[in-house]
């Protein structure tokens, strides 16, 4: 079991803050319950320094204000493993903003380590093993259990350790300038919060749907996020988006016609069935001229030149990614082998997308087989 100190009140924060503001690298993590509410919330954050780890309870401190120049200061380094999540969590619940973060999940991606989970790592690297039951468990609910308490100490109390490892590693392969600026561009990511736009376009397979069978689908989402909003849960406990995608291919007209859609018990069909109905009998009401259309974005066919470039630059990704041992799309993504392949750039400065590390190491050799 780790030792660690339980901060639950302002003025043990305050201190707990003048304490972690001198220290030159911090390790940090977060736990929510976005499984459990509809709208998700901090409800732990471990801190660990190299003399002691932190779990600070942001449900019984709500103002976390102390904590925020520790991360807007570059001279702290700021440790964390798979920090896309908490980067934005951080800046949407408190307005706290990092500089100086190191993401060791990056850093393993970057090393090709085959499984970058912070379990996998921990217990690869130093034997140490998290038990995987707690991380979909409800961090809202009070009292916490000494297991869970325990569980979050760990996710903090090797990073530091964890870092000097994979920055060594990295350096001697010339690759940590490479994660440096990945963990630049992490910090600055930020929350996306829900827009009037329709809710269909952001549903995987909305687009293979029209008429009728669109317009039931955003009745439903929009029935299903009010729904998820009143009882305070997240959406997918409602209706699953697979129960959803089968309820508007099919239109159902009757009660008779929910059986066997899955994902829609018995009580699911008492609970909902008679809204569903609804949502089904007022998509087909509508008229031809309110229905919605998916918007599709016309992509310029390629031309045969395009498509051999765009070959060209895949299979070098292909055989470099091996030569190097990671994955082709950290090397460089699609989005810009398509540009790549498109624009044809003379200089690197033409170069949309391409970040600096990437310039560096591969900016000529990309230039060259594009230019043939």
């Amino acid at each position: 079991m780790n030792s660690y100190v339980m901060i639950t009140d302002q003025e043990s924060l305050a201190r707990a803050a003048e304490r972690l503001g001198t220290e030159k690298i911090l390790a940090f993590d977060l736990e929510a319950d976005s499984m459990h509410h509809y709208r998700e919330q901090v409800c732990l954050l471990q801190a660990s320094s190299g003399s002691e780890n932190l779990i600070i309870d942001p449900l019984a401190c709500s103002d976390l204000s102390p904590l925020a120049p520790l991360f807007a200061d570059p001279s702290i380094l700021k440790v964390f493993h798979g920090a896309d999540y908490d980067v934005r969590m951080l800046h949407r619940c408190f307005g706290i903003e990092i500089n100086n973060l190191f993401d060791t999940m990056i850093a393993c991606q970057f090393l090709g380590e085959p499984a970058v989970g912070l379990a996998a790592v921990l217990k690869k690297r130093f034997g140490v093993e998290l038990d995987k039951k707690y991380q979909q468990a409800d961090w809202s609910r009070r009292p916490l259990s000494r297991e869970m308490l325990d569980y979050a100490a760990k996710d903090t109390s090797l990073l530091i350790p964890l870092y000097r490892q994979l920055t060594a590693e990295l350096a001697s392969k010339g690759r940590l300038a490479w994660v440096e600026e990945e963990c630049l561009l992490l910090s600055r990511v930020r929350m996306a919060e829900r827009s009037d736009e329709p809710f269909a376009l952001r549903f995987k397979g909305a687009a293979r749907l029209k008429g009728e069978n669109l317009a039931l689908l955003e009745e439903l989402l929009r029935f299903r996020d009010e729904e998820a909003q009143r009882r305070d849960l997240p959406p997918f406990k409602i209706l699953g988006n697979e129960t959803l995608r089968e309820l508007a291919e099919r239109l159902p007209s009757s009660p008779a016609d929910l059986a066997g859609i899955p994902g829609l018990s018995p009580k699911l069909q008492e609970r909902y069935g008679r809204a569903i109905l609804q949502a089904v009998k007022r998509s087909r009401e509508m008229p031809p001229h309110l229905l919605p259309v998916f918007p599709r974005q016309q992509r310029p066919e390629k031309s045969r030149q395009q498509e051999a470039r765009l070959r060209r630059l895949k299979e070098w990704r292909t055989k470099r990614a091996a030569e190097l041992g990671i994955e082709p799309g950290i090397l460089v993504n699609n989005a810009l082998l398509d540009g790549l392949a498109e624009a044809v750039p003379q200089s690197l400065a033409e170069v949309s997308g391409l970040k600096e590390w990437q310039g560096g190491a591969f900016g000529e050799e990309l230039l060259g087989i594009v230019k043939g």
